[in-house]
């Protein structure tokens, strides 16, 4: 597999450099330089295979020869171990249940799938591996869990301090050894600003080998294209040709791992990409112009990013495919909107959260009475259960799994600095020495 940095397109590398890299020369974003075209009839036998047969063959015609088909079936065994079920809402619109991994959010297959694939690669560190990624809520607890205990591989989170849930914060703040937390005095966008800085910082990458397990490494956005096949092999086979997916987008991986399975030949009609009032996108999309804000802080928390560090990859996608982004829809749900989308749903029999809840809103709003729905649902209701309970007014039966359970026990663990990059060269220095 051959990628080449959407920055500057000179630099390419193998699927096993960009695993291992991160990111590229001016903190540019790989992309397959080769996209595979599946024929109707391969897309068709794809959907009746198991998840793991079918996931095993999507990411062995990504990659190549590079990983043997046999390892990336190990891989996929080890990482995709949990279910994806389809659950209908109503006649027209289902939730593609994405949170009954190991720490509850949609981002265990891509963290998942990177810790296993890294042990495959037999890499030989001559210096330590510091995974260091930022997280805006559920990526830190899919990566600290993805890597705990793994040997030779040192990970280091930053996470906007007072702007996580209680419980987003246990799951991986509470861990210790090979993880170290950080709580920056800033939103997502500061630690994602200082995760960018550190790689291109020449002390740093002379005394560390760094990377990243955030959507912007490679190996965890092959691994999102997985579950969009499984959710559309759910579907009867009547109604696949006139689906719509709204998915929740903070930083887009998600959506751009959905755009590429559509470029594979999945039939999707269309995607909508849902955002709260941190409205890049959206504002992108309806005036031509790219205008980040200063984040705001939103019920649907792990979606606010201002600055969305994979739309470059979704532009990218639209280039090579000769499509304008225009055709791309986007819905756009503030705070009031998306506490009366959780009642409305709680009222139809399902109980949801408020990622969940606004790509739900972005998705009624768009689809027509002909098409089918789909909304991924990308965090376990457990997760925002105080959240939940304040929309309802009433108090919700759900048995807090037992991870949670007994991380809620646990002391933070997490060191505490500035938005200063100085601050976080020192502390990574002092971790990983």
């Amino acid at each position: 597999m051959k990628l080449y940095n959407i920055q500057q397109h000179s630099e390419q590398v193998t699927f096993t450099q960009a695993l291992l890299q991160g990111l590229g020369k001016n903190q540019g974003l790989f992309f397959p330089a080769d996209l595979p075209k599946f024929s109707i009839f391969e897309i068709n036998s794809l959907l009746e295979m198991s998840f793991i047969e079918r996931s095993t063959h999507i990411l062995s015609t990504y990659i190549g020869s590079e990983l043997s088909k046999n390892s990336i079936l190990t891989c996929v065994k080890n990482a995709f171990n949990f279910p994806v079920p389809l659950v209908c809402i109503n006649n027209n619109v289902a939730v593609l249940e994405l949170f009954h991994g190991p720490t509850l959010a949609f981002k265990d297959f891509g963290s998942r799938l990177m810790a296993q694939m890294l042990n495959q690669t037999n890499h030989r560190f001559d210096k330590p591996m510091v995974i260091l990624t930022a997280t805006s809520g559920d990526t830190g607890a899919a990566v600290a869990h993805a890597f705990f205990n793994l040997s030779n591989i040192h990970v280091i989170i930053l996470y906007p301090r007072g702007k996580i849930s209680a419980l987003q914060e246990k799951l991986f703040c509470t861990l210790g050894g090979n993880i170290s937390t950080i709580s920056v005095n800033g939103d997502f966008d500061s630690c994602q600003r200082l995760v960018k800085q550190a790689f291109d910082d020449n002390v740093l990458r002379q005394k560390l080998d760094l990377n990243s397990a955030n959507s912007i490494n490679i190996g965890r956005l092959l691994a999102q294209i997985c579950y969009y096949f499984e959710g559309v092999s759910q579907l009867p086979h009547q109604m696949r040709n006139k689906l719509v997916i709204a998915v929740p987008s903070g930083n887009f991986g998600n959506l751009t791992a959905g755009l590429l399975a559509q470029s594979c030949g999945l039939p999707v009609k269309k995607f909508i990409a849902a955002t709260n009032i941190n409205d890049t996108v959206p504002r992108f999309l309806e005036y031509g112009y790219w205008e980040p804000r200063p984040t705001v802080s939103t019920f649907s928390n792990a979606m606010d990013v201002s600055s969305p560090n994979n739309w470059s990859r979704i532009e990218e996608l639209f280039r090579r495919e000769n499509k304008s982004i225009k055709e791309l829809e986007y819905g756009c749900v503030n705070d009031s909107l998306t506490e009366k989308t959780v009642q409305e749903i709680a009222d139809l029999g399902y109980l949801s959260e408020p990622h969940t809840a606004v790509a739900y809103r972005s998705l009624c709003d768009k689809l027509h009475s002909d098409e089918f729905g789909i909304c991924l649902g990308t965090a376990h209701p457990v997760k925002f259960k105080e959240l939940v309970e304040d929309f309802l007014k009433k108090k919700i039966q759900v048995i807090l799994p037992v991870v949670l359970k007994e991380r809620m026990k646990l002391p933070i663990l997490s060191y505490e600095i500035s938005k200063c990059f100085s601050s976080l060269r020192n502390l990574i220095l002092r971790i990983t020495s």
